[in-house]
């Protein structure tokens, strides 16, 4: 990106030198504040030398270069100034005679001296402490009323920008945008021109908005009464800002019209306004162009007031060849042809929103249709691929019905479009009105899409639908509460899946999303869900994990605690709150507060977990029916002895646990932990004790010695006790522990022998991602040795399931996906039985087309790539599929072939999946 990364900026040596003051600073030392930036500064006094020499004290080495200084304000006090030079004079009538060795005893005259002299350095010590803003110079008590004066950045025409900061200033709001665009999919270049109705709330002579690699801008500035002025432009590139500076300034309370025409290339990045290259069905190379303003992109298409908190309403008119066809948020109003035959599409008025969620589409595609409620939803895609679009019509009608009954707000847009774009950065991107996806997050093709495929698709079309109310709806007010946007879809999403496609099993899949974030939010170098950003590298950074599946956790840690109706209640008060606008987390707490009536207290609870990184470690002492709790940081580092963080960080605690036996409601209950330490009383001493139910809160817990044996016992006895996600939960504590020293591995693989009666995938996916973690840091050390022992450890845990397995499509989403583990496992085991069944199924399949069951297609397509020809057909089907699910199968297995230098060739097929360079790795998910 053209913006710098931090705030600071290079400045002129000549800006410098007119900055320096003839007194230098002493209340700031910007070489010891790195924290402050100098374009940004704040009012900061200074005061003299002088001054400070006698605030510091009268040192004889301080003085050495600055005596006169230190002479004229001794005079000014009254004092009277002792050369330095001359010494203390003996005097000897001043001391009694004293016999040798004893200390000499000064006399009465000498004591009253000292005295005079202690009290009167402490008067002046008080009067410059005292007198307020006042400094002693030479020429007396000056007010200290100089503030730090502004320095602004260099435009790129040499003049100065009219404003320092990276964020946008607040006294102009943009009120509408009319933008009219086009782009010339010959020539890669697209012209613009914007016209922005501007509220003026403060006097002022410039207009700064964001800009980046617009070319040859063009602006004027029409006021309330008709008159035009031509402003100066200038472009400060650092901040991605210009600036629109006038004679004369606008007039606080008045509106004005600002229009600016200007041209630019369509991007290559994927960012912005950028432009896509695919094959028809006859193997033409055709163009098309998109847009990803997430988040801060919008400026590379138009000029724009880019921050989130600047929502207007936006009418856009796109120009095109008769061959394509535009897209836009709104639904399209008319159609007219222009002299020079080229097409003007024109769409209605947005409602207000953020300039990120603004998005525009020109291209070939075709699309299928579908009503809801008075909404049309469309699938577009391009047209060879258009018969894997109904899926995603059928699916993300159920949803966007489902989410408007449930937010008891009506989806406010006259139509909603599901796009899938041939090449695609993002997974997908909830441009509200227009969503995009990449093709293999929204594509489903029959007898090669399998049911986990399925779940990937309706997963991401939910997220990026319950967007259209948690994030365009409702919108962050800045990058730091990114959770708000993204935390809420992915709550959603899986919530939604749970509700109205029981079949695809979210609840498994969002457990092992919260283990996956719970591994990363244990290290140092983790951060708070809501945290400071001001750069565009710290707003691209946080778009991770932590935003995403943190974010979800702590709500569905939420909801467990205050119960599905009430938390039901308090995001429909939210959204209703705050619809059509921007807010903060605080601004969620409140509106649930409101509904709890702060009992109990969520924006108090809550804080805890969006202001501070990590999580806590819960550790769990059993002395009869009292249960003694503690909590600290759970903090992963390579030295095991400082695995807890500051012992002063606390967490509200919703402690959830149950215990056996026992029977009823009152085996299950919650505590909420808001200190270092609590105490739980049972009914009756129990035989074992399991916190996090269903590991439904956001923490690990250590249950000591004795706790962890009840366990193994009666996971031993069985197992069935326990839910399958309370069994990985319990795998998960378990091997986090270990990590950092506090339970010993041996104990782990005690705990892993009931692993021979499992069944669930759940339990044992979460097993198996442990042990290869720990595989391949022994692999990594060289210990090649112990990590396949420990391969062979798993496998005779699993062989009673895995010989039990079959290759076809048959049963649930759940039996399926334990399937593709267990034989995945077995072939990398080099099992000869999964060899040769696997060998099988790819001849067939190779020589006589036949159908390959899709929950073993995976592995069947890992084996076969291991021979040359096996890789080589691969390789060939790969680059002719028109199926994105069965080609993101076939890149696992060309990647898992033995011969490194195969890899190159992979990125020489001209695909949709060209980017997806393989690197070695034995697996490509795409990212959303």
């Amino acid at each position: 990106m053209d913006a710098a990364s931090t705030d600071r900026a290079q400045l002129p040596r000549n800006m410098i030198e007119n900055s320096m003051f003839e007194e230098e600073p002493d209340v700031v030392d910007l070489a010891k504040e790195p924290n402050l930036n100098p374009l940004e500064s704040e009012e900061v006094e200074y005061e003299p030398r002088s001054s400070r020499l006698l605030v510091r004290g009268l040192g004889e080495h301080e003085l050495d270069d600055d005596e006169d200084d230190y002479e004229s304000s001794a005079k000014l006090l009254g004092m009277s100034f002792m050369n330095r030079s001359s010494g203390l004079r003996s005097n000897s009538g001043n001391y009694r005679q004293v016999q040798e060795g004893l200390c000499p005893v000064p006399s009465v005259r000498t004591v009253i001296v000292s005295i005079v002299l202690v009290v009167i350095l402490v008067s002046v010590i008080t009067v410059i402490y005292l007198l307020p803003k006042c400094t002693f110079t030479k020429e007396g008590c000056h007010k200290k009323t100089h503030p730090m004066e502004q320095i602004y950045p260099i435009a790129t025409n040499g003049e100065l920008f009219p404003w320092t900061k990276s964020r946008l200033p607040n006294y102009i709001k943009p009120l509408e945008y009319n933008i009219t665009l086009y782009p010339n999919l010959t020539t890669m270049t697209f012209s613009g021109k914007v016209n922005i109705k501007l509220a003026i709330v403060e006097n002022t002579k410039a207009i700064v908005l964001h800009s980046s690699g617009l070319q040859d801008i063009q602006a004027n500035v029409t006021l309330t009464g008709g008159a035009i002025h031509s402003p100066s432009v200038l472009e400060y590139p650092t901040f991605e800002m210009i600036a629109m500076v006038l004679s004369e300034p606008l007039v606080k309370g008045t509106e004005c019209l600002l229009t600016i025409e200007y041209h630019s290339n369509l991007s290559s990045s994927y960012y912005g306004f950028y432009k896509i290259s695919y094959m028809n069905e006859n193997s033409s190379s055709r163009w098309l162009a998109a847009t990803q303003f997430e988040p801060l992109a919008a400026r590379k298409a138009f000029p724009c007031f880019d921050e989130p908190a600047f929502k207007s309403t936006f009418r856009l008119k796109m120009k095109r060849s008769k061959e394509y066809i535009a897209l836009s948020n709104m639904p399209k109003t008319n159609t007219s042809v222009l002299p020079d035959g080229l097409l003007l599409d024109e769409f209605a008025t947005s409602v207000k929103m953020s300039t990120y969620l603004v998005a525009f589409i020109v291209s070939e595609m075709i699309n299928v249709t579908a009503n809801v409620n008075g909404t049309l939803v469309s699938v577009y895609a391009v047209p060879q691929k258009i018969d894997q679009a109904q899926y995603a019509l059928n699916s993300s009608s159920v949803l966007l019905d489902f989410f408007s009954e449930y937010f008891q707000i009506e989806y406010p847009l006259g139509k909603l479009d599901l796009v899938a774009i041939p090449d695609i950065q993002a997974g997908a991107m909830e441009n509200w009105g227009l969503l995009t996806f990449r093709e293999t997050t929204l594509l489903y093709k029959e007898n090669s899409s399998s049911l986990m495929d399925k779940q990937s698709i309706t997963k991401v079309i939910a997220h990026e639908l319950a967007h259209q109310w948690f994030g365009n709806l409702v919108t962050m007010e800045w990058w730091n509460d990114l959770w708000l946007n993204e935390g809420f879809a992915t709550y959603m999403e899986y919530f939604a899946l749970q509700s109205k496609f029981q079949d695809l099993n979210a609840d498994d899949n969002f457990l092992k999303d919260r283990c996956r974030a719970l591994e990363k939010d244990s290290l140092q170098t983790t951060h708070a869900i809501s945290t400071d950003v001001q750069s565009p590298e710290q707003i691209e950074e946080i778009f991770d994990d932590l935003s995403y599946i943190k974010g979800a956790s702590i709500l569905q840690m939420l909801n467990a605690y205050l119960s599905e109706e009430v938390f039901h209640d308090c995001i429909v008060k939210y959204l209703q709150d705050h619809q059509y606008g921007t807010t903060k987390s605080d601004g969620l707490w409140d509106s649930m507060n409101l509904v709890t009536k702060s009992k109990p207290d969520v924006k108090n609870i809550m804080k805890s977990w969006t202001q501070q990184a990590g999580y806590p470690l819960v550790t769990v002492e059993r002395k009869g029916k009292e249960v003694f709790v503690s909590q600290e940081r759970f903090l992963r580092t390579v030295n095991s002895s400082n695995a807890t963080g500051n012992s002063s960080t606390l967490w509200n605690v919703p402690l959830s646990y149950t215990f056996g036996p026992c029977e009823g409601p009152a085996c299950f209950s919650v505590f909420l932990l808001s200190q270092k330490q609590g105490k739980v009383v049972l009914p009756s001493e129990p035989s074992w004790l399991k916190f996090n139910v269903k590991m439904a809160g956001y923490y690990i817990v250590d249950y000591g010695q004795d706790g962890w044996d009840a366990l193994i016992n009666q996971l031993q006895n069985n197992h069935t006790v326990f839910a399958a996600s309370d069994r990985a939960n319990l795998i998960h504590d378990m091997f986090a522990l270990s990590s950092v020293g506090k339970i010993p591995l041996s104990k782990v693989f005690d705990f892993l022998s009931y692993l021979v009666n499992e069944t669930d995938i759940v339990p044992i996916r979460q097993a198996l991602q442990q042990l290869r973690i720990i595989q391949s840091l022994l692999a990594k050390q060289g210990f090649l040795d112990m990590a396949s022992n420990l391969e062979t450890r798993a496998f005779d845990l699993l062989s009673h399931q895995i010989n039990k397995q079959e290759w076809t499509d048959n049963g649930s989403l759940s039996e399926q996906e334990l399937r593709s583990v267990l034989l995945d496992l077995a072939c990398m085991h080099d099992d000869i039985y999964c060899i040769n069944n696997a060998t099988e199924l790819f001849n067939a399949w190779r020589t006589n087309g036949t159908h390959l069951p899709t929950a073993v297609r995976k592995v069947v397509f890992k084996v076969g790539a291991r021979t040359d020809d096996g890789w080589e057909h691969l390789y060939n089907m790969y680059c002719t599929s028109l199926s994105e699910a069965e080609k993101m199968k076939m890149l696992e297995g060309l990647a898992s072939t033995y011969n490194g230098k195969k890899l190159q060739w992979v990125d020489v097929c001209q695909s949709s999946w060209r980017r997806y360079k393989i690197t070695g790795l034995s697996h490509c998910y795409p990212a959303h």
